[in-house]
């Protein structure tokens, strides 16, 4: 039981450390293009390792620029301008990707409407007198002149870059951190650039994190912390109950950080308008429906002398190992989605392993423990010569 109380202090710990902040160094000015082009100012974006140079022309309101980021071939990327609101909804973007007919480097212009755009070359609500691209070193470079939306000279901007894509042209990317925090507010004029304040932005991705913690935590490990001390503590003392307490109380506890995360996920998914991950939902329906059944079978549980026990303990130590292998395998998923920084998996993964390599050690124990108490429970049968008593 103190080792339960022990992983959800550990989940407290694990709130205040899952969201690592971003630093971004400003070395956009060492940068140089092809052709000699010059820029009179220039910004290390926070995220992704971008970088935007611009001149601004005040006499007509228009804006040379060059956006930079580093991706593979294999790969797109994006820049815009979104001059309503800040984030996706509304962008007026910038394409950049190598054509899968002619290898060539491709511009395409798109404003994007939705979550899932269909992105296909077309006028933004601004003029973009020339664009191009070129791609060198691992490095993407978007150019362009645009007529600044509004004659303002501060506008939001975002930028993005992913690997999926739909009919030959970008689609999805990653929703981790680093992607959904691509925002920003640059002063053309000035060059002063402020993060784009948004709140509801901000909390959704910590609900994100919460959501990815409570079940990691719950599915993850105190439900197999659970099963090894069913299993290895009634060893020590088979006639005492306290086993069977100390494993009822932890997978309650799990399964109640369990539902609270898997609650968490519905609202998060009833949110996303447009993007559903089909898989990791399912799986997370499938998981809790079982988990659901498996607290419940508690109240139908038969006594240890009943002729029936032997079924429903069949039942309850298959129905315990799928629910641990469907959470186990969900959490990864999870990770896939959620995107954090690998450090986090890579202690998911050493938890796993020490679990894992911990089982068959107490194996080993429980039997050889065993063993003893029957060697000790023994006794010599009388008037039986002692050669008789040792092969019987």
């Amino acid at each position: 039981m103190d080792t339960c109380i022990h992983i959800v202090l550990l989940t407290c710990l694990l709130f205040s450390l899952f969201s690592p902040p971003f630093v971004s160094a400003q070395v956009c000015v060492s940068e140089t293009f092809s052709s000699n082009k010059l820029y009179a100012s220039c910004n290390s974006l926070t995220v992704l390792g971008a970088t935007l140079h611009w001149t601004y022309h005040p006499s007509n309101g228009t804006t040379d620029v060059a956006y930079r980021i580093q991706q593979a071939t294999t790969g797109w990327v994006a820049w815009a301008i979104n001059p309503k609101m800040t984030g996706m909804l509304g962008s007026n973007t910038l394409f950049a990707y190598h054509d899968s007919t002619s290898g060539a480097v491709k511009v395409v212009s798109t404003v994007i409407n939705d979550y899932m755009p269909t992105v296909r070359d077309e006028n933004l609500t601004f003029a973009v007198y020339n664009r191009s691209a070129e791609y060198s070193n691992g490095t993407y470079t978007i150019y362009a002149s645009i007529q600044l939306p509004g004659n303002k000279t501060t506008q939001n901007i975002t930028w993005q870059a992913g690997t999926d894509f739909t009919g030959g042209a970008p689609g999805g990317h990653n929703l981790g951190p680093p992607n959904m925090l691509a925002s920003t507010s640059i002063d053309f004029l000035s060059g002063a650039s402020v993060p784009v304040p948004s709140p509801a932005s901000d909390n959704r991705l910590r609900q994100k994190n919460i959501h990815g913690i409570l079940n990691t935590v719950a599915w993850g490990i105190i439900l197999p912390v659970g099963v090894l001390k069913a299993r290895y503590i009634k060893s020590l003392n088979p006639s005492s109950p306290a086993w069977f307490h100390v494993h009822k109380t932890c997978q309650s506890i799990g399964y109640i950080i369990g539902v609270a995360g898997f609650a968490l996920g519905l609202k998060l998914g009833s949110e996303s308008k447009g993007i559903t991950h089909h898989g990791h939902r399912i799986m997370a329906i499938v998981l809790f429906c079982f988990a659901t059944i498996q607290v419940s079978a508690l109240l139908l549980r038969p006594k240890p002398t009943h002729k029936r026990r032997i079924y429903w303990n069949a039942y309850h130590y298959s129905v315990g190992i799928l629910v641990i292998t469907l959470g186990i395998f969900n959490i990864f998923s999870g990770f896939n989605i959620l995107n954090p920084d690998s450090k986090w998996r890579r202690l998911y993964v050493v938890v796993i392993c020490v679990i894992a390599g911990i089982a068959p050690i107490l194996e080993v124990c429980k039997w050889t423990m065993c063993r003893n108490r029957e060697s000790r429970s023994y006794t010599k049968p009388e008037n039986v010569p002692s050669e008789w008593a040792v092969t019987a």
